[in-house]
C-alpha cells in the first residue's frame, strides 16, 4: 500500500509510514509524481485543496490534480474520487434530502469560497477520465464526517468542552453526519461499485441530526450548558441532509448512530468529562 500528500507536517508521515504503508510526498496540483508507481489495483483519492480565495489553485490540484492522478493510475481495476455533498445548489428547506440526481451550485463555503466549484470541476474530470480511460470510477459525495480525530462533530465537541459556543448559520442546521467506522466498512463496497460512466453517489448516514441536536446531547453527557452562535449566510445551504437510498443499496446500512458515534468520541477525547443521570462524573467515560 502507498499514501502521498504533500505531507507539510513530518509527524503525520511518520505515522503513517509507521503503518508500514509507502509514502511519498507529492503536490497533485503540479503533476510530477516521481517514482511513484503506476500499475496499483486500486485508487482512494481523497485528498483536497481548500484554498480560501484562489480559484485557480483550487480548480489545479482538486480537478486538474484528479485527472492527472487518475491518468498515472488509469492500470487500476477501480478507483474512488471523494467529491462533496458540498456540490448542491441550496435548497430553503433545511431538511430537505439531496439525491445524486439534484441541482448543483456554488455555495460560497465559508472556509473555502473556491470549494464548490472546484470540487465540481473535479467531478466532471473524474466523470470524463472514467470514459476516456475506461477506467471504473465511484465518485462519493461525502456529507459530515467525524471520528477520534476530528471532523464536525468531534470540533464542536471541542467548543463544547471549553466553553465556547457553537457556530452554525441556521436554525435547525442538520446534516447526515457520518462516523468513521461507517466511512472504513463503506469503502470496500463503494470501490467494487466503480463503474464507466462512473457512479455517483451520496456518502453520509442515515439518519440526519442538526447541529443544535447534537451540541445539546454533548452538553447533557458533559453535564453543562451549551450555545449555538448562527450567523445566517444568505448564500448557502440551510441544511446538508441527504438521500442515502442508493448507497444503502451498494453497501448496506449505516451502522453508528449519532448518539453513539458522538459518545464514542467523547469517551475517547474527555473521559473524565461525562456524567450520570444524577450529574455525578463517571470516571473513565
Amino acid at each position: 500500500m502507498w499514501g502521498i500528500a504533500r505531507f507539510g507536517d513530518p509527524g503525520p508521515r511518520a505515522a503513517v509510514d509507521a503503518l508500514g504503508v509507502t509514502t511519498r510526498a507529492i503536490d497533485l496540483g503540479s503533476g510530477d509524481f516521481g517514482d511513484l508507481p503506476r500499475d496499483f489495483t486500486y485508487l482512494v483519492h481523497v485528498a483536497v485543496a481548500y484554498e480560501k480565495t484562489s480559484y485557480d489553485r483550487a480548480i489545479r490540484v482538486n480537478a486538474e490534480g484528479t485527472g492527472l492522478m487518475l491518468e498515472h493510475c488509469r492500470k487500476a481495476k477501480a478507483a474512488l474520487v471523494m467529491s462533496t455533498t458540498s456540490v448542491y445548489k441550496p435548497h430553503p428547506d433545511p431538511w430537505y434530502a439531496f439525491g445524486e440526481e439534484d441541482a448543483l451550485g456554488d455555495i460560497q463555503a465559508q472556509f473555502s469560497a473556491p470549494y464548490s466549484v472546484s470540487k465540481i470541476a473535479q467531478e466532471a474530470v473524474a466523470r470524463y477520465c472514467a470514459r476516456s480511460l475506461a477506467l471504473p470510477v465511484t465518485i462519493a459525495r461525502m456529507n459530515a464526517a467525524y471520528g477520534n480525530r476530528g471532523g464536525a462533530i468531534t470540533n464542536h465537541m471541542d467548543l463544547v468542552a471549553s466553553g465556547a459556543a457553537v457556530p452554525t448559520r441556521h436554525d435547525p442546521m442538520p446534516y447526515s453526519a457520518i462516523h468513521d467506522d461507517d466511512i472504513k466498512a463503506q469503502l470496500e463496497p463503494l470501490l467494487h461499485a466503480a463503474a464507466v460512466p462512473a457512479t455517483i453517489v451520496n456518502w453520509g448516514a442515515d439518519e440526519p441530526v442538526s447541529v443544535q441536536e447534537w451540541t445539546a446531547y454533548m452538553g447533557q453527557l458533559m453535564g453543562i450548558e451549551t450555545s449555538v452562535d448562527i450567523t445566517p449566510v444568505p448564500w448557502a445551504s440551510v441544511g446538508s441532509v441527504v438521500d442515502c437510498r442508493k448507497r444503502i443499496a451498494i453497501t448496506g446500512p449505516s451502522t453508528v448512530k449519532w448518539k453513539d458515534g458522538l459518545r464514542r468520541v467523547m469517551e475517547h477525547r474527555y473521559p473524565d468529562r461525562i456524567v450520570d443521570g444524577h450529574g455525578e462524573r463517571i470516571v473513565g467515560g
